[in-house]
């Protein structure tokens, strides 16, 4: 487990007192191994999740997770982890392969104004059913691992805020869980593009209550560190400030070190 970074997150699978927003994003680096780690963490936490793979297979996933000390088939099995095949099923719609209701899920890839509103009703259901089915103290979570992969599927800024903020009000607010979702930046785009992702990223920094950023060394390569993470919480209350810290770290074998 990444036991580094829940220390310097101050928290763990025991004591999942962080709910709310939580914001993931990359520039000159890669962050999935902070997607692998919140899946993990919030399964070992007996949360109930929705996981929604827009970059890779369940099979990926669950690889990883197995190293990791997760076991996402019997997670799925048993109805902790609900893992929307978004990869997958994607490609079927658009090669007009795919059912009946794969098509309404993912019906924003055919449509004129693409919107994410069977998603989203989608989500909202099976962490409803699993709050019914489950004990009532176990928390909804939503993973996305990729939100800027539906700019580049025709789907505009607005309707992936539509959809973030509709989750936050389901998810966070009335369920009282959490939302974690990366986004990525590429540096060829222009910053001043309404529909990029560096532009949803900045709309979307300022919804979140964490926000961690994974970021290149400026300096180039080193064996011993990898990049850095610059962590922000955002503060609460009028008398609590804002914190923002960098780490480095550095990544063996998917797993996160903070060298000292």
């Amino acid at each position: 487990m990444f036991a580094e970074l829940n220390s310097i997150l101050n928290t763990s699978p025991d004591d999942v007192t962080q709910r709310g927003f939580i914001l993931l994003s990359d520039r000159k680096a890669d962050a999935s191994f902070l997607i692998h780690h919140y899946l993990s963490f919030y399964l070992k936490a007996g949360c109930r999740v929705c996981f929604v793979g827009l970059v890779q297979s369940f099979s990926h996933y669950s690889a990883v997770a197995q190293r990791l000390g997760v076991n996402l088939v019997q997670a799925r099995e048993k109805g902790q982890l609900v893992f929307v095949e978004a990869l997958k099923t994607s490609a079927a719609v658009m090669l007009n392969e795919s059912s009946d209701e794969a098509a309404q899920l993912f019906d924003y890839l055919r449509s004129p104004v693409p919107e994410l509103r069977a998603l989203f009703e989608f989500v909202s259901v099976s962490l409803r059913q699993r709050e019914a089915e489950a004990d009532s103290s176990s928390t909804p979570v939503l993973i996305v691992d990729d939100l800027s992969v539906l700019l580049s599927l025709g789907v505009s800024v607005g309707a992936v805020l539509d959809f973030t903020h509709y989750c936050q009000a389901s998810i966070c607010s009335r369920l009282q869980g959490s939302v974690v979702t990366l986004v990525r930046c590429d540096d060829e785009e222009n910053e001043d593009e309404d529909e990029s992702s560096s532009c949803l990223l900045q709309a979307l920094s300022h919804q979140c209550i964490l926000s961690l950023r994974v970021e290149g060394l400026q300096t180039g390569y080193c064996r011993d560190i990898h990049g850095q993470v610059e962590i922000w919480w955002r503060g609460s209350g009028e008398s609590v400030q804002s914190q923002r810290k960098i780490f480095h770290y550095k990544e063996e074998e998917n797993l996160f070190g903070v060298p000292g």
